[in-house]
């Protein structure tokens, strides 16, 4: 990657190396993704993103779509860029996951408002709750979307905190989906805590 932040085409393969590259590529990514799922109780989880699964989605997305223009490969990497975090935060995927299609319309009608009620929380700080979907609405009047893109922003001190080893908790506060992880397994807190940029406090 040219930096941390952004993908340009210079990143990306082209469709005939990709297509070469792309079972020792997928076998790298699905490694790595194993350390930045978090599951929310059994029926919903976060998936948080970087540049590696986001230059992974882009390549997929060219090879699916056979996109080897520049323009088009611009257009993908313009709508996948802002999913990769800054330094100064967390980007993720939330999806609420019910394999029965009537139970799933039952529960989303009951969920509505959850994607602002998703919290993270560095031992010792405050909660912090996300900024939901910014790119367009996913929820209606009848039930919330089962897909949702949060972006959650920390403070400089939550950013020390967790650079010197503080915990990290998570969980849902909605009356239809309550549930608190106490502790983040390391794994998974080690990785997320790699997006971002160390500060340096007064």
């Amino acid at each position: 990657m040219t930096n941390n932040r952004t993908l340009s085409r210079d990143d990306l393969w082209s469709l005939e190396e990709y297509a070469e590259r792309r079972a020792d590529f997928r076998t790298q990514v699905m490694s790595h993704k194993k350390t930045r799922q978090l599951p929310l109780g059994e029926h919903a989880r976060l998936y948080f993103e970087d540049g590696l699964t986001i230059r992974y989605q882009v390549q997929e997305m060219l090879r699916i779509e056979k996109v080897f223009e520049s323009a088009g490969i611009q257009e993908e990497l313009d709508a996948y860029n802002p999913l990769i975090p800054d330094g100064s935060n967390w980007k993720a995927t939330f999806m609420i996951e019910y394999d029965d299609p009537a139970e799933r319309e039952q529960r989303l009608a009951a969920m509505i408002g959850i994607e602002d009620k998703v919290w993270l929380c560095v031992e010792g700080c405050d909660r912090v709750y996300p900024i939901a979907d910014e790119d367009l609405d996913r929820s209606t009047e009848d039930k919330t979307s089962s897909v949702h893109f949060l972006r959650f922003e920390l403070t400089p001190s939550m950013v020390s905190a967790l650079t010197n080893g503080a915990d990290l908790s998570a969980g849902i506060a909605h009356e239809a989906y309550p549930i608190t992880i106490d502790s983040v397994s390391a794994e998974i807190r080690d990785s997320l805590v790699a997006d971002l940029d160390p500060v340096t406090m007064n």
